[in-house]
């Protein structure tokens, strides 16, 4: 039986990516996914990649940063499929690098906004949906708000997706009564666009073979090869089916055994 079967998930943050990946999981294991991200395009590419006919996708140009347009893209799921039973929040601002040191805070704040109170506006809208009948809600958080990597520097991103990750606790205690579950999946180096353009800046810098860029990563992995974008949606899937009706409070590292908690 497909671990989604009649059951209809937002996921923000739809690109070329994690939130891709995540959307195609949905439709592949028999759910109808509801894609959110700020550029149009991007969200048309994807539902014509995915489900070509247009049976079982549907989506709306969302900024998380407006509580908004996350209530019309709640909406949307209702609209179109009669319900909601999960949202996979993947809809995150990643592209900002730096520590303590050279901090800009204002940036820090547009961080926070996305990453922390982004996410939470999006839970929100669709809990009217979600407290009906119960469901799930996945956070995409990141292995490196629990061990900071050595390569780079992440410090807004990582802050605001522990500060996240923290108020998924009291977000699976307050919702709980509801039966609406509330995980978080914690990638680490995870194989997909931003790590193949880490490795082809890396090798173009140090004019070394990507081949040897990645296999530094892997070296550290207690299986011998990168987690996907593809592993990381298998997890989000299973976290927002039936299958993990008991799991909730919880973070699950898909980092191929690179930190083991």
């Amino acid at each position: 039986m497909s671990l989604l079967a009649g059951k209809t998930v937002v996921v923000s943050g739809v690109g070329a990516g994690l939130g891709h990946q995540v959307a195609a999981a949905v439709v592949r294991d028999g759910g109808n996914a509801v894609l959110g991200a700020r550029t149009e395009a991007n969200l048309a590419k994807s539902a014509s990649a995915l489900d070509p006919d247009g049976a079982h996708t549907a989506y709306r140009a969302t900024d998380i940063t407006d509580e908004a347009q996350c209530e019309a893209l709640a909406a949307l799921a209702l609209e179109r499929f009669g319900g909601l039973d999960a949202v996979v929040h993947v809809a995150a601002w990643d592209s900002y690098f730096g520590g303590l040191e050279d901090a800009d805070f204002a940036t820090w704040q547009s961080v926070i906004d996305v990453n922390l109170l982004g996410t939470l506006r999006m839970t929100r809208a669709c809990l009217p949906a979600l407290k009906s009948g119960g469901g799930s809600v996945v956070i995409i958080g990141t292995q490196s708000s629990v061990a900071a990597p050595s390569q780079v520097r992440q410090a807004a991103y990582a802050s605001s997706k522990g500060a996240l990750t923290s108020a998924m606790y009291s977000l699976a205690r307050e919702l709980g009564p509801y039966r609406i579950r509330v995980n978080t999946v914690l990638p680490g180096w995870m194989w997909g666009p931003p790590v193949e353009a880490y490795v082809r800046f890396t090798a173009h810098t140090e004019g070394v073979p990507e081949a040897e860029v990645r296999q530094r990563l892997t070296d550290r992995m207690a299986l011998p090869e990168l987690a996907t974008d593809g592993d990381v949606a298998d997890a989000a899937v299973f976290l927002a089916s039936d299958r993990a009706r008991a799991v909730t409070g919880q973070s699950l590292l898909v980092n191929a055994g690179e930190l083991m908690r």
